[in-house]
């Protein structure tokens, strides 16, 4: 497993990570979940990437459990705040902010994480409440970093351009084959300010691994067949979308790689992606997708792939 330098922060994070959206702590049996974790760390993947709510607050409560004996040094830690978690508790302002670190520190059974992130833009905080309580969290030593996904280059540039505050070294955005949006502006004003991004969905809900078939039903077990679980994908299971995705194996078995190495190769390409975060369900699929580190792979074969599926969204 390769590892690469997180923006311009000191934290070197494996090129896979392993997140915890709609898995572990929700749809995931609880063992389960234990051995993809298990497998991950046995793969050289060090990066682990959750959120306060997912499982309004279980995803955090497994990995606190699950991490416990393992030494803090050990792994690159990280965590969100934005969505409501009740009623009342939502958004970035510093109150949140303040309530949210400290409650997920206390689930996660740590007295700090590596990177604390924004899970979306706040329209209703002003930005400067939100970058000066992010700043407290990493001066406090709760936090040692800072970073935010989904954010737009404008928004991302106004952050960077308030004075004395701590400056961003992650961007999450959703990025794949199936959706490119990242590269027209976010991508740009990132590398040029020592942001990296750690990519979600880089395998498109699992629709780039191959599974499903334009006629046949998610097979038993999978995202696109568990209510927990399959709730985003259903924009991406098109006829159109599935077949041109069938139409990629035989280039990434002349790469060498399955499908699913192939997709995350292609993510990987890009210098500035520190990671791309897999949402595993078996340790099988675990071990096949950290295989992808490190890949080399003919460029052409990657334009080969981007023009069908091109063709496939229209």
């Amino acid at each position: 497993m390769k590892q690469r330098q997180l923006g311009s922060s000191d934290l070197n994070v494996s090129e896979i990570s392993l997140g915890s959206w709609l898995t572990y702590g929700v749809g995931v049996e609880a063992q389960a979940a234990r051995h993809c974790l298990d497998t991950a760390f046995d793969e050289g993947i060090n990066f682990i990437d959750t959120a306060n709510v997912y499982g309004n607050g279980a995803a955090e409560n497994f990995l606190g459990d699950a991490l416990k004996d393992r030494p803090r040094d050990s792994y690159v830690l990280a965590t969100k705040l934005f969505f409501p978690m009740d009623a009342e508790n939502r958004g970035l302002s510093r109150g949140q902010v303040e309530i949210q670190l400290d409650a997920s520190l206390k689930r996660l059974n740590t007295d700090y994480v590596d990177l604390y992130q924004c899970h979306r833009y706040d329209e209703e905080t002003p930005l400067e409440e939100t970058m000066t309580a992010l700043t407290a969290a990493v001066r406090s030593g709760k936090t040692r970093y800072i970073g935010f996904s989904e954010w737009t280059a404008p928004q991302i540039q106004a952050a960077l351009d308030l004075a004395g505050t701590e400056k961003f070294v992650s961007s999450q955005p959703q990025y794949s084959l199936l959706w490119r949006e990242p590269e027209a502006e976010v991508i740009p004003v990132s590398a040029a300010n020592g942001i990296s991004q750690i990519v979600w969905s880089p395998l498109a809900q699992g629709v780039l691994t191959g599974k499903y078939m334009p006629d046949a039903p998610p097979p038993t077990g999978t995202r696109a067949s568990s209510d927990e679980m399959g709730g985003y994908i259903g924009g991406l299971m098109k006829r159109p979308v599935l077949e041109a995705v069938q139409q990629l194996k035989p280039i990434a078995a002349e790469a060498g790689l399955t499908l699913t190495q192939f997709a995350l190769a292609w993510i990987l390409r890009m210098p500035n992606v520190a990671s791309a975060i897999i949402g595993a369900t078996r340790p099988e699929q675990v071990r096949e997708n950290a295989a992808a580190s490190g890949a080399k792979v003919d460029s052409a074969l990657f334009t080969k792939a981007e023009a069908i599926l091109a063709g496939a969204r229209g």
